[in-house]
């Protein structure tokens, strides 16, 4: 209960602090002069603004790559423990992932010019 109670504090005690420092460097609630967005440049187009259908390819090879690495320091880490089925199976997502990069390559997601 005595840890229950410490851990309440704490987290009591880190929501003022965080309120506090909000309120010590806050803007009062005049507009800004310069805008932040582009060191202060303007911008060109709505920040919410789609995305050409081109970039799509590339982001699908780029979610390939990342979460390749994403698994594969954890099964490097097992690997040795679990045997041949750990090894199997990584060539298999590897596999899975291949498909994906093949896909962003015939699309034209490697072609940079």
């Amino acid at each position: 209960m005595l840890g229950l109670l410490a851990m309440l504090l704490v987290g009591v005690l880190a929501i003022t602090a965080a309120l506090a420092a909000h309120r010590t460097t806050a803007v009062d609630g005049r507009p800004l002069t310069t805008l932040p967005f582009q060191s202060g440049w303007r911008p060109r187009e709505h920040a919410l603004s789609r995305f050409h259908a081109r970039y799509y390819p590339l982001t699908l090879l780029f979610l390939a790559f990342d979460v390749e690495m994403l698994y594969m320091y954890p099964w490097a880490t097992v690997v040795a423990a679990e045997g041949t089925s750990a090894v199997v199976e990584m060539f298999a997502f590897l596999a899975v992932l291949m498909v994906g990069v093949l896909w962003a390559w015939r699309e034209g997601a490697l072609r940079w010019t």
